[in-house]
Order: C-alpha cells, then sequence, then structure tokens
C-alpha cells in the first residue's frame, strides 16, 4: 500500500467532508400532516409553527468543539434538513445531524399554545408528577413555574442552564419540548379553588380500572419529549433540581417510540403489540380542530383560552395473550389490518372504515365489538381526542410476563366530551380490553405556552 503525502491526506478528508455535508435524509414528518396522523418524522424539521432551525448549540460551544467552524461553517435547514460545517481545518468535527439540530421553540408560533401537544412524536418521552411541598403556597409554586419555565426555555433552544451536570453539553437540541400542567389536587393546595376549570373534575371510575393511586394524579404534571435519550434524561435532571424543597416527586414514568429515520418513509407510530397506532387521528388542517383540542375564547377560566387538557393513562398490555392469537384474529379485534393499518373493509390506512359493510356470512365485516369501530368519532357522537403516546417497558413481573405497554396521552378540550364518552363506551364492550390493564391516571390542565418574559401559568396564580 502506497503512503499518502500531507497534502492528499489533506485533500481525501475535504473530500469525505464535503461528501458527508451534502447527504440528504429521505423524508420528513410531522404532525397530522398526512391522514391526520401523528407521525414518527424521518430525521428532518418539522412544520414551522412547531419547529425551527437550531441558530445557536451553546452546549457544544461549552466544550470547544465547533470552533472557527461554528461561527463560519455551520448550516442548518435546506430542504433536506442537512447539516454542514466547513472543512476549512483537518480537525474540525462534523456539525450536528438533523435530529441533533432541530429545535421546538418554547415559546411556540401556533396559537399561543405550549410545545409537546401537536409536536411530531419524539423517540424518547418521560413522564413525571410532582406535589407540592408541604406549606407550600401561591407563592411558592409561582416560584417553581417561573423557574421551571426558564430551565425549560434554556434547555430547549439547546443550551445549558445555571449549574449544568454536563450530561448533553455536547448534544444538540435534538427536538426536545417540555410541557406543563396542572392537577385538580393544586388548586386546594394553592388557594385557588374559584380558578379550578369544571373540566378538571376527575375522571368517572371505568370497570376495567385497576389504578394504583401512588402512580396517578398529582399537583403538577411534566412531558419531556426528545429525539435524544441523554437529552431527554438532562432535562428530566435539570428539572427535578429545581423542585428540590419546592416539590417532591410523586411518580414517574419512561417512554419510547422509534427513532427518527429508522423507517424507509414517515409513517405512523407502531405500539408493542405490532399494531399501527394513531390513525384517525384529527389533524391540524382539520376545520375542527382546534375546537376539538384547544380550550376555546369563551371558557370560563381565561387563564385556560389556548390551553388544552391532557389525560395520560399507564396501560399495560398482555403481551402473552395477546401473541398466543393469529394475526387474523388479533386483526378482528382491532378493526384493521396489521401490516398497513388499513381497514378490514379495504384501502389504506387513511380510507375511511366502512361500518355498514357485510361480509358473505351476513356479519359486519368490521366486528361490532372491533377497537377501530367503538372508538371511532362516527360511532361516539363526533367525539375526537389527539392521541400522542409512547410505548414503555419496565422490565418484568414476577410470573414473567413483560411488564410493558402504553403511556396513553391524549388532548382535547373537554374530557368529558372526549376521552370519558370514548372511553365508557370502550368499558361496555371493546374486544381490545381482554388485553388491558389500565394502572396508572391522571387528568390536568395544561395552560397556553408564556408570553415573553412570563411564565407557564403566570396568568393563573399572578391573575
Amino acid at each position: 500500500m502506497s503512503k499518502q503525502t500531507p497534502r492528499k491526506q489533506t485533500a481525501a478528508k475535504k473530500t469525505v467532508a464535503k461528501q458527508a455535508t451534502g447527504r440528504k435524509n429521505p423524508g420528513t414528518g410531522s404532525a397530522g400532516a398526512a391522514g391526520g396522523r401523528i407521525t414518527t418524522p424521518a430525521a428532518a424539521p418539522a412544520p414551522e409553527a412547531d419547529r425551527a432551525p437550531a441558530k445557536e448549540l451553546s452546549r457544544r460551544r461549552l466544550l470547544g468543539t465547533v470552533g472557527a467552524a461554528g461561527a463560519a461553517g455551520l448550516v442548518v435547514g435546506g430542504a433536506g434538513g442537512a447539516a454542514g460545517v466547513s472543512a476549512a481545518q483537518d480537525d474540525a468535527p462534523e456539525a450536528l445531524s438533523t435530529i441533533g439540530s432541530t429545535r421546538v421553540p418554547f415559546r411556540t408560533a401556533r396559537a399561543g399554545h405550549q410545545a409537546g401537544i401537536t409536536t411530531p412524536l419524539q423517540a424518547k418521552g418521560h413522564l413525571v408528577a410532582f406535589d407540592l411541598a408541604p406549606g407550600s403556597d401561591r407563592k411558592a409554586a409561582a416560584a417553581l413555574l417561573r423557574r421551571w419555565s426558564r430551565t425549560a426555555e434554556e434547555l430547549m433552544a439547546g443550551r445549558a442552564p445555571d449549574a449544568d451536570t454536563g450530561v448533553a453539553l455536547d448534544a444538540g437540541p435534538s427536538s426536545l419540548t417540555v410541557t406543563f400542567g396542572f392537577g385538580h389536587s393544586f388548586f386546594g393546595r394553592t388557594g385557588l379553588t374559584k380558578r379550578r376549570p369544571l373540566e378538571l373534575d376527575p375522571l368517572p371510575d371505568f370497570s376495567a380500572d385497576a389504578l394504583d393511586p401512588e402512580r396517578s394524579n398529582g399537583d403538577l404534571w411534566i412531558q419531556i419529549g426528545a429525539d435524544d435519550a441523554l437529552v431527554a434524561f438532562h432535562a428530566l435532571r435539570a428539572l427535578q433540581k429545581d423542585a428540590a424543597g419546592r416539590a417532591r416527586l410523586r411518580w414517574q414514568m419512561n417512554g419510547f417510540n422509534r427513532t427518527p429515520g429508522a423507517t424507509a418513509h414517515p409513517m405512523t407510530t407502531r405500539n408493542l403489540m405490532g399494531q399501527i397506532d394513531g390513525t384517525n387521528n384529527p389533524k391540524p388542517s382539520d376545520r375542527d380542530f382546534d375546537e376539538r383540542i384547544f380550550v376555546g375564547r369563551d371558557a370560563e377560566q381565561a387563564w385556560m383560552r389556548g390551553g388544552s387538557y391532557a389525560v395520560v393513562r399507564r396501560i399495560r398490555m398482555l403481551l402473552d395473550d395477546w401473541e398466543k392469537r393469529s394475526r387474523h384474529e388479533q386483526e378482528k379485534v382491532i378493526g384493521r389490518r396489521k401490516d398497513n393499518g388499513a381497514p378490514l373493509t379495504g384501502g389504506s390506512e387513511t380510507t375511511p372504515m366502512r361500518l355498514d359493510a357485510n361480509g358473505p356470512d351476513g356479519l359486519p365485516v368490521i366486528p361490532a365489538n372491533a377497537h377501530a369501530r367503538i372508538a371511532a368519532p362516527e360511532s361516539n357522537q363526533g367525539a375526537a381526542m389527539l392521541r400522542r403516546p409512547f410505548s414503555y417497558h419496565d422490565g418484568f413481573r414476577e410470573d414473567g410476563a413483560p411488564d410493558a405497554g402504553l403511556l396513553f396521552i391524549c388532548w382535547q378540550a373537554d374530557p368529558l366530551r372526549a376521552f370519558t364518552q370514548v372511553q365508557r363506551k370502550l368499558d361496555r364492550g371493546d374486544a381490545l380490553s381482554p388485553f388491558l390493564r389500565h394502572e396508572a391516571s391522571g387528568l390536568f390542565a395544561v395552560p397556553p405556552a408564556a408570553e415573553p418574559g412570563d411564565y407557564v401559568g403566570q396568568p393563573l396564580l399572578e391573575g
């Protein structure tokens, strides 16, 4: 093998760098952009309303890894979302990939809603609830939300907060979102019961519930999502540290989805049963999307106008029982094909179900107790909610069965007219129910995003 001269080595490195920065990602993903689905993005920026290119990658700069290239050579965005860096120096590091550089603004441009609601599904998620510390009052709660909002804004911009742990110093924002909500008990602890919305009344009991009260509800709720596990953990740790002395951890749940780019093209995510999960979701282009998902301007509690209500359920899947069923049996339970999510009446995933279609035997092609039929808006007087779940796996139970399932999160303007109405019907005869156990539950009021200079919930706590 012949040796290369230093000049030839330098030229080779520049060629490799040039090729690397010219690569394009094959696809993009968006929340409800096609067929009303929450899709798993294939490593490309989301719609402008929910995401913006990272203009500042301070965590990398803290380590001095970008150097001169960070000032003159970074390019983020473009049709393929590629990120490049000048090869002016032979040892210049590669720029962040699209996954790392994608930023979701804390103060979202979409009508003032908090990030993490219409944001495309992320690869990693943490759900965490806190109870205010004994003796905490409205003033203490305001101080905590002010601190949390400041930390979340820094982290979502890709900047390291004060006294940082260093866990994510070499990472970009990675589509990090932090979403805050208030539980029913928060209002009593802060003397704000008169400002508690009626929509936050406790959910009714369902026959399939086996709820653990220690893993349900809570004064305060945070949803964290990111496309990098370390970035998500970093945010979780930073917010937990902020709460010290002000609030104590009540419960935490960790979830995941597909990593962006794991599929050849953007598609609706699958759950641990192998089913496509998120079909028939409302989409932002729907005429009545905001009316269904976000609180209107005529709401009695002004501080919730533009906000939404999140129902959170930890649903364990009885995977051993489910996996013993044939694919044909599974498809009858769901009412959709397992390979592409199409209804059993034919077509593609986005083809409307023909609920009146009967087979040669005279029976409905989509069984009367099929999950997709019972949960469909046309079966529930138009009731709909935006489902945005994470899967979870917490090891194995004593009998060897996986402790795994779905961290179900749905968003709606009124839980009574959306989640509760649909769940009551599912509770009466859903073919999927024998394979599920609802083990934890929570309902949270999620106010709109903070105005510049304000913090999340300020109109409630200081209004």
